[in-house]
């Protein structure tokens, strides 16, 4: 399995752990995950995307609910529920593009959930991605860089020696 799908499982896992016992706690999550069959980078990466789409759950589910009025959140089994959020945060955030994360996320059904899940996550995947719109941010220009550089620079401290009494003076520039 690569890298990235070992996140993405792990995630959703943890998705569904912080769902069921109601535990978001970093280090608590961090501290009760195998390290025998993931590495401690896997752990990290997945928990930090994890608590991301956790943090995101109320808008992915009141987004699927408008999808699936039949379905509502409390509905769905949990594993399902992981899976859609942590599909509609890849989605939204633009971590991931929406066809990669739709084929992960029925990758993951398959796997992990009922025989009718995979079916169910494509179908409001599918619809969810048509619904949004993903803003990237604008990386800064040189201009801007500069910019934040000299600001950064000028609000720090300077200390100066005076040549006359060999005392040093300290002053802050604004």
């Amino acid at each position: 399995m690569s890298k990235n799908r070992d996140i993405r499982r792990l995630a959703m896992q943890v998705l569904y752990q912080a769902d069921t016992t109601g535990v978001a706690d970093r280090e608590a999550i961090l501290d009760g995950l195998d390290e025998e069959h993931d590495p401690a980078d896997v752990r990290v990466a997945a928990t930090d995307l994890a608590l991301a789409a956790w943090a995101g759950h109320a808008d992915a589910d009141a987004a699927v609910a408008a999808l699936t009025p039949e379905w509502p959140t409390h509905r769905q089994p949990p594993v399902d529920r992981a899976i859609l959020r942590l599909a509609h945060h890849e989605m939204v955030t633009g971590r991931t593009p929406a066809k990669v994360a739709i084929n992960e996320a029925v990758e993951l059904s398959k796997h992990y959930a009922s025989e009718h899940s995979p079916a169910f996550i494509n179908g409001v995947l599918d619809k969810l991605a048509r619904t949004i719109t993903v803003t990237t941010p604008t990386p800064p220009t040189e201009a801007d860089w500069l910019d934040d550089a000299l600001s950064q620079a000028s609000s720090v401290e300077t200390s100066n020696v005076d040549p006359d009494d060999g005392e040093q003076e300290t002053t802050e520039s604004q």
